[in-house]
């Protein structure tokens, strides 16, 4: 988990410095660079560029899944290095309840809701 957060931090700051993707530059998405068609996620990136800017409405607009991700990226190395200084496996623990809390029929299926309405706005919106 440390491990992708690093690699996250890598991949927000080599986009904040060199800004958005211009129309016609190489997409990084695999799933729409074969379908021509934004996945769910197209935007994280931009979202999380423009929250770090202070552009929240920016962030909403590019992918408001933006905002989950920089807490996580924000949050979870803060977690992790809690856990080791003291000993204990707090992240983990959450991680299992999160696991089982999304097992849940509603809770899945409302998640899976949000996700699909975000893939259509991004769709709508051209990403």
């Amino acid at each position: 988990m440390f491990t992708a957060c690093a690699v996250g931090f890598i991949w927000i700051t080599i986009n904040y410095k060199q800004g958005p993707l211009n129309e016609g530059e190489p997409c990084v998405c695999l799933f729409k660079r074969i379908t021509k068609i934004p996945c769910p996620s197209c935007g994280s990136t931009r979202s999380v560029v423009s929250l770090l800017k202070g552009d929240i409405i920016g962030a909403v607009m590019w992918n408001p899944l933006g905002i989950i991700l920089l807490t996580l990226l924000v949050l979870t190395p803060i977690w992790i290095f809690g856990d080791l200084l003291g000993k204990k496996s707090t992240l983990f623990i959450f991680y299992n309840k999160s696991e089982h809390f999304f097992r849940r029929k509603w809770v899945a299926t409302s998640a899976i809701l949000i996700v699909l309405l975000n893939w259509i706005w991004n769709i709508y919106k051209g990403v």
